[in-house]
């Protein structure tokens, strides 16, 4: 009997309500009054009708624009949103409809490290006490002697000292803030983890650092990663398959390997020429497409394809404009383009 992926997403969708300012058109004054004082509701449509599943000890990288919904998504796999819309199966059990106390159990199965290591720790709390206080909350059997030597262990095994439980997070560098941000996320020992751009802020000289110290804890403890990155290099050396974002739907996914190699996609075309090339007779060569105009608004998004307002691909079908484009299988790459060919 085949075991049930590690992550299953299907169809899911989040929906932020906001309010945006009324149109300017022609209405009877008392009208113009009451709109000059208020909002006509809108949703911001910030992830649509994503589907995809992640195998146990598998890295799946998600990459895009800035506020294509990336970090929406990650947040919502987790359950730290609500998700508006569609399935979210976590080994095989529904976790879209449970209610936080149902979902309490399963917080140390699946965990979290995020962007901004120094937004992510309490700078009142030291480090001991920061990487303890999940096991305090997930398993309160420790003795406090149990638990420190666990913080212990986990500060060896990230590369910090043990007696950097006893400072706090201003005490150190960037780099090491994310080591003990990544600590405190394997201190419940979790078996998928959602790594949110976890090197961005870090200086280039850290970023292999903390990329190898993933990789070899992902050995270690066979971890499932959902990676979100800008970096398209470090994706490419990291993840076994790459979901391309944008405006909140996946337009590609496939192996690293294939997706590096024969792009489908326009936008994921676009994407990859942008990525710098260190030979400078190779970057002399290669062509750069770069796309005109702006990302559409989640919260007005074009009809039909989302990316045909900027997609260099000449002569498009008329579809392009009216119909959203089906998930096609081609050649070992699924593609939501109609103009895409394998």
């Amino acid at each position: 009997m085949t075991a049930p992926p590690r992550l299953e997403l299907t169809g899911v969708s989040k929906y932020f309500a906001t309010k945006v300012p009324w149109p300017r058109e022609p209405a009877p004054p008392h009208v113009k009054v009451w709109r000059a004082f208020t909002r006509q509701a809108a949703l911001v449509r910030a992830v649509e009708d994503v589907s995809f599943a992640i195998a146990a000890g598998e890295t799946l990288g998600l990459v895009g624009e800035s506020g294509c919904g990336k970090s929406t998504l990650g947040r919502t796999v987790l359950r730290l949103l609500a998700p508006s819309r569609g399935s979210i199966r976590f080994d095989g059990q529904e976790l879209a409809g449970l209610s936080d106390r149902a979902m309490r159990p399963l917080r140390k199965r699946m965990q979290m490290i995020f962007q901004d290591p120094y937004a992510s720790l309490n700078p009142r709390m030291s480090v001991g006490t920061a990487i303890g206080e999940p096991l305090e909350i997930h398993q309160p059997e420790l003795s406090r002697r149990a638990r420190a030597d666990k913080v212990a262990a986990l500060l060896t095994k990230v590369g910090l000292p043990t007696d950097a439980a006893g400072r706090y997070p201003h005490e150190f560098s960037g780099g090491q803030r994310q080591r003990i941000g990544i600590a405190r996320a394997l201190a419940v020992e979790p078996s998928f983890v959602v790594c949110d751009e976890p090197i961005s802020a870090l200086h280039v000289s850290i970023q292999a650092q903390i990329v190898n110290l993933l990789a070899d804890l992902q050995a270690a403890d066979q971890l499932t990663y959902l990676f979100i990155s800008h970096d398209l290099k470090i994706v490419q050396h990291l993840c076994d398959r790459v979901a391309v974002m944008y405006l909140g739907r996946v337009v590609e996914l496939a192996t690293a390997d294939e997706l590096y190699a024969q792009p489908r996609h326009p936008y994921t075309r676009a994407l990859l020429s942008a990525v710098p090339v260190a030979d400078p007779a190779a970057a002399a060569t290669r062509k750069r497409i770069v796309l005109t105009g702006d990302v559409p608004s989640p919260i007005a998004p074009p009809p039909g394809c989302a990316f045909h307002p900027r997609c260099p691909v000449p002569d498009k079908p008329p579809e392009c404009k009216t119909l959203i484009p089906p998930t096609r299988l081609l050649g070992g790459a699924q593609v939501a383009c109609h103009v895409a060919k394998a």
